[in-house]
Formats: structure tokens, sequence, C-alpha cells
């Protein structure tokens, strides 16, 4: 039996994103405003706070303007506000149509909304919440849960200095156990305590399944001359056919940079499409190429996206502890913004367990924030959007988007009936045999490039003698399963070049996963047809190093 060191706080928060520095702001406001103490503490996998954070970005202010007022005054790094709005629709790899604003869903329009980085954002924040009293731990990973009587009683961080075989090193150093009267969840998409909070106490028995999206970026250094700080652009269409959804993107940002990127919602059903070559096809449009070409690349991440919203929620409370942000899936796919409903849950948590501690004796049970959250800002723009998802997965791009359009802009999301998409991501590939094969274009290495050149980028880093964090369940499915009806998809989803089939010199194959290479973005566990891959966290500080993404 390990022995390890305890602490006790008030509230643990695990991950320094925007739902859980929000979460601790607002706990230790209120906890000043009452002349109360309150223990808080915020555990961060990354190297550093906003090490592992990546959104498109543009911002939407609302849940920032109620948590401090006078952030401008204050330093925030939101200052690039949008000037314009462009929609395309894509047709083939040269042409494309700008939508009139009339037909577009006014979820869609960014007026008063700022393109940020929102590591930089997480950043700030994490400046403010220490600045209240809260303790921020970078660089460890939350592992296990400490579950006692059926009751959240806090998390056990990741032990360092292990082997592959698990087995500890010199430098073996134990995991802690951070105890806490409530626990706070707010790990991002597919967090994987989250996941196993999920099925421990069946929190989505009442709920649609969880729809998921793959989300690329890149940052450019471009030509000024091409740069329009302050623009937006969105495009639907090419390069991705009618049967797979998704959206591109191109934000104008600060400093004559230029963010670009892809999202491709996780239902696809071809086993032979990758991801990230859609992406790296996309940036050959004219539309795309009039900026990028004679920049440079200086940043690569992708990250898996929550988007099945309202219907896909699972209960958000349970003894001892609550799921908030993307953990549970608050993204707003109308929008495609997840930043300010995030934050804003963790407002809604810090409430809750506010009131919880007033009572004499703190109780475990936060169920108080189902009519918090019912009565919120937040409830009611998922219920406007709750049907732009599964309108889109079932009527199609030019059907879904019509309806959207005339839900969202003539009736505001109130027309008098549901729309749910109860189909499972992992369960939409078909056949090998049975779907197209895709050619890709070798990559240019100047609008297009490979996945080892970008991974490059991210500033990922693992120790290089750790435990593997990809489990299989069953090691032989890749082979046995997986290679022979689906050309083994895993090679192409993953972003990062994880996952590789070989062969050995008796001509049999092997799966090779080279978890050194993982960016955390989650897809394999979401996406693999067997759900024979569990995401676990690595060594803490493991993973990319964002600087600005």
């Amino acid at each position: 039996m390990v022995e390890r060191e305890t602490m006790e706080f008030d509230v643990v928060i695990v991950g320094a994103g925007p739902a859980g520095l929000s979460c601790a702001i607002r706990l230790a406001q209120q906890a000043q405003e009452q002349q109360q103490e309150l223990m808080i503490c915020v555990v961060e996998k990354g190297s550093e706070v906003g090490a592992h954070i990546l959104s498109g970005a543009v911002f939407e202010t609302k849940a920032l303007d109620e948590l401090i007022p006078n952030w401008a005054e204050k330093g925030a790094p939101v200052t690039t506000k949008v000037t314009g709005d462009d929609i395309y629709l894509f047709k083939n790899e040269t042409n494309a149509t700008k939508l009139p604003h009339l037909i577009v869903p006014k979820t869609f329009k960014n007026d008063g909304n700022y393109i940020v980085s929102m590591s930089n954002v997480c950043r700030w924040l994490a400046e403010q919440a220490e600045q209240l009293g809260v303790e921020i731990f970078p660089g460890f990973s939350a592992h296990s849960l400490l579950i006692e009587d059926n009751e959240v009683k806090g998390i056990v961080t990741g032990d360092m200095g292990l082997d592959k075989q698990g087995q500890p090193k010199d430098s073996y150093m134990p995991g802690m156990e951070l105890r806490a009267k409530y626990t706070v969840f707010a790990e991002g998409c597919r967090g994987h305590l989250g996941k196993q909070l999920i099925s421990e106490f069946n929190l989505d028995k009442d709920a649609s399944p969880q729809h998921y999206g793959l989300g690329f970026k890149e940052i450019w250094q471009v030509d000024p001359s091409k740069h329009e700080e302050g623009k937006v652009v969105h495009g639907t269409g090419w390069p991705l056919d009618n049967e797979t959804h998704g959206g591109s993107f191109m934000y104008h940002a600060e400093n004559n940079q230029v963010v670009v990127g892809l999202i491709i919602d996780l239902n696809y059903s071809n086993p032979h499409l990758s991801p990230f070559d859609e992406f790296q096809r996309m940036k050959h449009h004219p539309t795309f190429a009039s900026v990028l070409e004679g920049g440079e690349r200086i940043a690569y991440g992708a990250r898996a996206i929550a988007k099945g919203g309202l219907h896909s929620l699972p209960k958000m409370h349970f003894p001892g502890g609550l799921l908030v942000g993307c953990d549970a899936g608050t993204l707003n796919f109308a929008k495609i913004k997840g930043n300010h409903t995030a934050m804003k849950s963790g407002m809604i948590a810090a409430d809750t367990i506010i009131t919880a501690l007033k009572q004499e004796e703190a109780a475990a049970d936060l169920s108080a924030f189902d009519d918090n959250f019912k009565a919120s800002w937040l409830y009611d723009e998922l219920y406007q959007s709750r049907n732009f998802g599964p309108a889109m997965h079932k009527l199609g791009r030019i059907m879904g988007g019509a309806y959207n359009m005339i839900d969202q802009n003539i009736f505001s999301g109130s027309l008098p009936f549901t729309i749910k998409d109860e189909h499972k991501d992992h369960e939409q590939l078909k056949l090998a045999a049975d779907a197209t094969p895709i050619t890709y274009p070798k990559p240019d290495n100047k609008l297009s490039f490979d996945k080892l050149s970008s991974v490059f980028l991210s500033n990922t880093n693992h120790e290089e003698v750790q435990p593997c964090h990809l489990k299989l369940t069953d090691e032989q499915i890749p082979i046995t399963i997986n290679l022979d009806k689906y050309d083994e998809p895993a090679q192409r989803y993953c972003p990062a070049g994880v996952y590789e089939v070989n062969e050995n010199e008796q001509g049999e194959k092997q799966f090779v996963i080279n978890s050194q290479n993982c960016i955390h973005c989650k897809t394999c566990d979401i996406k693999d047809p067997s759900q024979n891959i569990t995401w676990v966290t690595p060594e803490g500080a493991g993973g990319p190093n964002y600087p600005n993404m």
C-alpha cells in the first residue's frame, strides 16, 4: 500500500480552464464578501496554466462581464474586437459563395465579440484567482477519484517517476490525496475522471449520447498587407463531402497573425477519412491560400469538442461534487462557442457550493445546481440551440442549415418540437470495404504539412520512460477486428501520428502506439469503433505546451 500525503481543502477544482478558474474566482469573491475563510485548490495537468488550452476563439464576454466587470481595466487579454463576419459555402477546391447575412443563423454573428487566445485568457484568470487566495497546482494530473460511501471525497494526483511497467524509478514520488468537502470537475472535453463519474453515478441515463467534433487550429504570421485585424471568416462544405459535417474558420487576430482551422464532426462514416489531411487540403482553397501564402505557420494543435448540447448533458451533480464546462458538454454549437458557457457553468457551481457551505454541516447533496442552472441564461441559451446539431445530422447541410436559419432567426430557437440524435459517434463508421478510399495530396510544406512537423509546433513533450497513458482493453482488437473491418482508422483519425500499423520481419501486422506524440485531443477515446482505447492522464506536465492558442 502506497503511503500518500494528504491535503485538506474546502473545494478542489480539477482543471484550470475557463470553467474551473471561473468557479475558483467566484468562490473566492463570495468568501471574501462574506468574510469567510475558504481553502480552494485548482489542479492543472499542464506544465503551466494555459499549456493545454486550445480554442478558436471568438469570445463572447457575457460571463466575464458578470465575473469581473472591470476586466478591461485589469488588463485582460481581450482586446481585438470583431470588425466583420464573412460566411462562405465552399463548393469545391476553387469555388465559394459568400452567403448573405439574411440567410445566416443569427447565432453566427459576432457583433461585440473578441478574437482572443484562450491560453492567455486562462493565464490571466489564474492571476486573478491567485490574487484572491486560490492555490493553483500546475503540473499535477488528477489521476483517480476518492470515493467513499458512494460520495466523492476528492482526487489522487498522479504518481511521478514510474517506469514503463509502472514500477518506481529512483525519481519516484507518490501522488497526493487532495481531499475536499466538494470537488468540481472541469477537465474539458472527454475528461477521463468525468467519464468515470458519468459511469459510476449513471449521470447520463436520461441524456442523448454526447456528440463530438475534432477541431484543428494553426496560427500563421502573415504579410501585413493581407491582414485585416478583427475579421472573422466561417465556412461550410468543401473539403468535406455531403456525408461529413463540420466547418472551417479563419480569424484575423492582432500582430499580423491569422488563426485558421477546421472542425470535423466525429460521426463521420468513411473510415478512410483523415481529419488532419482534410484540414491541410482546406488551406489550399483560394479563400485561405490568398491570406496564408508567403506567411509562416508558427503553432499547431487539435482538440476534441463536446457539441451535443442540451440533449446530451448528463446530470451535472453527484454526491460530493459537480461536473462543469466541457467536461459535461455545455458548449453552444449553434454559436460554435463554449468558453462563455463553460465560465457560467463554473460560476453556477460556485454559487451552489457557497450556499451548501453555509449550512451547519456541509451536505454532500448539490442537487440545487439543477434549479440554479435552469434559472440561468446558460440554460436558456442551450435550450434555444437544442435542435441545431441534431438538425444538421438528420437533415443534412442544406436542409439542416435552412431549418436552423428559420428556427434561430425567426423563432429564436422556440419552435415547439425537439429533434434528437440518438446515434453514438463511434458507431457510425462503415466497413472499409463499403467506403470510398480517399487519396490525399502530399503536403507542399508551404500551406500543407505532415503530422510530425505539426506536432513539433505544439511543443509536445512527455517523460520518455513512463507507463503508456493510452490503454487498450484488448491488445488484439486493433489487428484482429479494427484492421480487418475498418482498416484500423486510428492511423488516420489521430491528429498527431500516435497510432501506426507496422509489419514485422515475419510479415505479421503490429499495432504501434507512439504515446510521446499525444497532444491530449481525446479523439481515440471517442472514435475508436470498438471502444477499446481509454485515455488516462500521463505523468504531470506532459503533453502540449501551447504558448498562444
